[in-house]
C-alpha cells in the first residue's frame, strides 16, 4: 500500500470514530438537557413552592401572635370591639365579651380552645418547628442549584467535544 493509500484508510477511520463520538454525545446531551429541564428544574420548583408555604404559615402565625399580645396588652373587663370579614372584604361589627380564651386551628381541622398564654407557647413551639422545615428546605434547593450548575457545566463541556 502506498503511504496515500494508508493516509486515506486513517482519515477514514479517524473520521469514523469522530462520527460516532458525536453521535454518542450528542445522545448524552439530550439525556442530560432532557434530566435539566424535566427533572432538576421541577425539582426545584416545587422545593421552592414549599418553601413559599412555610414562609406564608410562619407570618401567619407571627401576625397572630402580634394579636394575643395586643389583645393581652389591651384586656378589659367589658370585653374586646372588632370588626369580622364575612367575605369579599365585607366587614361587620363584632363583641367579644370573653377574651381570656381563643380557638387555634392545631391542623388536620382541629380547634382547640386555649387560653392566651396556651395559645402563645404553641405558636412558638410551632414557629419553631416551621423555621427548622425552612432550614432543611433551603438546604435541599441550594443542593439542587448546585445539582443544576454542575449538569450545565457537564453539557458546556460535552458541547465542546463536538
Amino acid at each position: 500500500m502506498s503511504i496515500d493509500t494508508r493516509r486515506a484508510i486513517n482519515y477514514e477511520q479517524e473520521s469514523r470514530v469522530y462520527e460516532c463520538c458525536m453521535m454518542a454525545n450528542k445522545e448524552k446531551i439530550q439525556q442530560y438537557e432532557h434530566f435539566l429541564n424535566n427533572i432538576l428544574k421541577q425539582d426545584l420548583k416545587e422545593e421552592l413552592e414549599r418553601r413559599d408555604k412555610l414562609y406564608e404559615e410562619i407570618a401567619n402565625y407571627s401576625q397572630l401572635k402580634q394579636t394575643i399580645d395586643c389583645i393581652i396588652q389591651t384586656a378589659s373587663v367589658e370585653g374586646l370591639r372588632t370588626q369580622v370579614d364575612l367575605g369579599s372584604n365585607f366587614y361587620v361589627q363584632a363583641h367579644i365579651s370573653d377574651v381570656s380564651y381563643i380557638y387555634l386551628n392545631v391542623g388536620l381541622g382541629i380547634h382547640l380552645e386555649l387560653t392566651l398564654e396556651e395559645a402563645l407557647s404553641f405558636i412558638n413551639k410551632r414557629m419553631n418547628i416551621l423555621n427548622e422545615k425552612v432550614t432543611c428546605s433551603n438546604k435541599k434547593s441550594a443542593k439542587i442549584k448546585g445539582d443544576i450548575r454542575y449538569v450545565y457545566e457537564l453539557l458546556r463541556q460535552l458541547q465542546g467535544l463536538c
